[in-house]
């Protein structure tokens, strides 16, 4: 699992081993990444290896799958949860916004999965593959650009992957999660608006108000992979705005339109 050392990535490593899950983790954070294996093992469950590294670089999620392979053979679950969120319009973001965003969203989740998952397929065990996507994956949010550039295209190799990866008996399930309270809702960047901006806080306070803790985005994980669930949301409202964006197309692009005025009204206020 990826991801681990806080969030989504920490809530659901200590759910899985509540479950009897034999875990392996990693994250770039490799204090945090010691605190989540501490706590774990402090309540009875069992980490089998942690390394802190960063997944956009290729080599050394190679070199990480081919310890893990010799040591302990091939996994049954791989969970992609690392991530990292930059939000702002087109004429704002820099290329290194855009690279960000790609590197560590979808990049560094293809990086895990060229590297775990052949080697389940030759095992002809079966198992699952996890990989958290976001509303942002599935809805025009505005000024989500970058963010949804990846997003998106890790939902569009889940959808392929899923049927690609059937007849090998391994599932694919695609995380859906809006707001969750996780330190990532404070520390997103807003490239191009000051966040200390009251209308821009409340924006934003109106967003964080709505977070889900991450404990319960991780039961609807694992309640979702034990289910065969592909989409796997973590709250009602992105489910139904899913739902109602693919059965009601024109009141949807309305709302988005609206919702993108009021946002870009925030920039007009600032350069004038």
């Amino acid at each position: 699992m990826t991801g681990a050392a806080s969030g989504i990535g920490r809530a659901t490593a200590r759910a899985a081993a509540a479950r009897g899950a034999l875990l392996i983790l990693t994250d770039i954070d490799a204090d945090g990444l010691e605190r989540t294996a501490a706590d774990i093992r402090a309540a009875g469950g069992t980490v089998l290896v942690t390394r802190a590294f960063d997944i956009t670089d290729h080599p050394a999620v190679t070199a990480f799958a081919a310890d893990v392979h010799a040591e302990h053979g091939v996994l049954d679950i791989v969970m992609n949860v690392a991530g990292t969120s930059t939000w702002g319009t087109v004429e704002n973001l820099e290329h290194r916004h855009w690279r960000r965003m790609v590197d560590i969203n979808l990049m560094g989740p293809i990086h895990v999965i060229e590297n775990f998952v052949p080697p389940m397929v030759r095992a002809g065990r079966g198992g699952a593959l996890v990989n958290v996507s976001s509303a942002a994956g599935l809805l025009a949010l505005p000024w989500h650009a970058a963010y949804s550039a990846a997003k998106f295209g890790i939902r569009g190799v889940s959808e392929v992957l899923r049927f690609d990866l059937r007849p090998h008996g391994i599932s694919v399930h695609l995380v859906a999660p809006g707001a969750v309270n996780t330190p990532l809702v404070q520390s997103f960047d807003l490239v191009g608006v000051d966040k200390d901006d009251p209308r821009v806080q409340r924006i934003t306070s109106r967003f964080t108000r709505h977070a889900v803790a991450p404990e319960r985005v991780a039961q609807a994980i694992l309640r979702g992979v034990e289910r065969n669930r592909f989409i796997i949301y973590s709250s009602f409202d992105i489910r139904f705005g899913y739902w109602w964006a693919r059965k009601f197309a024109y009141p949807y692009e309305f709302v988005i339109r609206r919702m993108s005025e009021r946002f870009s009204r925030l920039l007009v206020s600032k350069d004038s």
